[in-house]
């Protein structure tokens, strides 16, 4: 039994050193990778339990998964979920020992206590008889039971006689010996062992709460207190429900909602966590649950400082660009001198590229003000076609020049929709400006609107070289561009910019391509109530 509660700690221990591994993947990959598989082969060789080995050999495809993909983001929660899931195990196994342990002395205390009854039984009748010779006897057996009574297993009784009673005594003094040697070997080291298994949690370095499948807190570690602001007695051994209805956070942590960042403010300082909810699976049984916070703070900082970053560059470069646009203008006028073809050339290149440069800005100072929260929206009734219409006006001049016809669909009675005019109208100017630049000569691209429930859908199709499926989920990140479309240039931005003005107007936005039959770009705006 000793050398069983053992393993279990090992585990925790090996887990513990995976978890630690794991969180230094992104600083040093190769010494990380080495630790955890050091870990992972010393569990594989300390499986004690049952489903222990199914969950090792879950983490050990999962990691070797992991590893072959060069440390891939998805991967990490599953990871977690495993290690988690071995830590309970072993948990659940110390526990069950301990009551193991619990039930086996309560049955000797039994055992004892009946033995005993009997035994002043019989000595109050021979006590009747043989008064001279069983009243010692009795009196020591009485001392001896309220010892035990008492847990002071180190109580002997001590009778030099040869008869029932002098074996009595020794019977005795076996059971006290061996309950003796039970409190202070099996018992003390499964509650020890508890102990350390304990403070494994408390190391962890984010916030950890486990709760059992009928809602009892098991556990809270020492950074979940310190952000719950309570004391360990007010919520482990405590009903999920009795504690909810005490601290907002907890009843904050227990709701089922989407995971997205939010703030507490710890010592006067704001600090942003996201939650993640690891349930384990019990065969026959609700499964537990285990409530991790993990502190996103510095990321969030760093994000901030590149957002201003961005904003700052983005507004001190576009003036001086502004003014080298109007030289370049002004170059091209003949009254500052004439220029030959070749200068001619050189001054439209210039132009050329400070536009584009103009147009990265711009989308950089959008990407800032969205990732903010500074954006500005003026939601009002808006007609599409009115929209549509502008969008097409806007970008004819460009559209000429590749000799692409734009035409528009239009639905009848459409309704107004709920949306910035400016904000909407920009995101159709880049869905048009997309499908211009990826669309080959002499083609034409089609605006299309319809109605679609309690949405009006405004799309773009265009006939160029159309998108693989496994890409399009993906056109809408920052900085993303398709492989094999690097001759058109861009910044990967537009889409992504596109796709949060949408959202921020309460819309949705999407796509649809096959491979060689062009694309469909469309987004959604809600429509407006009538007044």
């Amino acid at each position: 039994s000793q050398n069983i509660v053992q393993d279990n700690y090992e585990t925790l221990d090996y887990s513990r050193e995976m978890i630690l591994s794991l969180d230094q993947v992104r600083m040093d990959s190769s010494n990380a990778f080495q630790r955890f598989e050091n870990q992972l082969h010393l569990q594989e060789e300390n499986i004690t339990e049952p489903g222990e080995g199914k969950a090792t050999l879950a983490l050990r495809s999962l990691f070797t998964e992991f590893r072959s993909r060069k440390g891939i983001d998805s991967l990490l929660q599953p990871i977690r979920e495993q290690i988690t899931r071995i830590m309970q195990l072993n948990l659940q196994a110390i526990d069950r020992k301990n009551q193991t342990a619990q039930k086996e002395a309560a049955n000797a205390r039994t055992t004892i206590t009946v033995i005993l009854t009997f035994c002043l039984l019989a000595g109050f009748t021979f006590l009747f008889n043989f008064p001279s010779l069983v009243a010692s006897p009795i009196a020591s057996l009485t001392e001896g039971i309220k010892a035990i009574a008492e847990k002071k297993y180190h109580k002997r009784i001590h009778l030099e006689r040869k008869d029932e009673f002098g074996e009595l005594a020794n019977a005795f003094n076996l059971m006290a010996e061996r309950l003796d040697q039970y409190e202070h070997s099996n018992l003390s080291r499964i509650l020890f062992e508890k102990q350390r298994a304990e403070a494994v949690i408390n190391s962890l370095k984010d916030a950890s709460i486990g709760i059992d499948e009928k809602g009892l807190v098991l556990f809270a570690n020492q950074q979940a207190l310190h952000l719950l602001g309570i004391q360990e007695s007010d919520i482990v051994g405590k009903m999920q429900q009795e504690v909810r209805e005490k601290n907002d956070l907890f009843r904050f942590l227990l709701q089922e909602q989407p995971s997205l960042p939010f703030k507490i403010v710890v010592e006067g300082k704001e600090n942003f966590f996201t939650r993640e909810m690891v349930e384990l699976p019990q065969e026959g049984k609700k499964p537990g649950l285990i409530i991790i916070l993990k502190n996103i703070t510095p990321f969030k900082e760093l994000d901030t400082a590149k957002t201003q970053f961005m904003a700052t560059i983005s507004h001190e470069l576009k003036t001086p660009l502004a003014s080298s646009d109007f030289t370049l203008k002004l170059l091209e006028d003949d009254r500052t001198g004439p220029l030959n073809a070749e200068q001619l050339q050189l001054v439209a290149n210039l132009k050329e590229d400070n536009r584009r440069i103009l147009r990265i800005l711009s989308e950089l100072l959008d990407l800032s003000q969205v990732e903010s929260g500074k954006i500005e929206l003026t939601i009002s009734p808006i007609s599409a076609a009115e929209m549509i219409e502008e969008a097409r006006m806007a970008i004819l001049n460009t559209a000429n020049q590749k000799n692409i016809r734009v035409d528009v669909s239009l639905a009848e009675d459409l309704p107004l929709v709920k949306a910035d005019k400016e904000k909407a109208g920009w995101v159709l100017n880049n869905f048009l400006t997309n499908a211009i630049k990826y669309s080959p000569p002499d083609e034409h691209i089609l605006i299309s609107c319809r109605r679609d429930g309690d949405r009006v859908e405004i799309g773009v199709t265009d006939h160029g070289s159309g998108i693989e499926e496994g890409f399009q989920g993906r056109l809408f990140d920052r900085y993303y561009k398709v492989p094999g479309k690097n001759a058109v240039k861009g910044t990967g931005l537009g889409l992504a910019i596109s796709k949060d003005l949408t959202e921020a107007m309460g819309g949705e936005i999407g796509v649809r391509s096959q491979l060689g039959q062009g694309s469909y770009f469309y987004f959604r705006l809600k429509v407006a109530e009538k007044a």
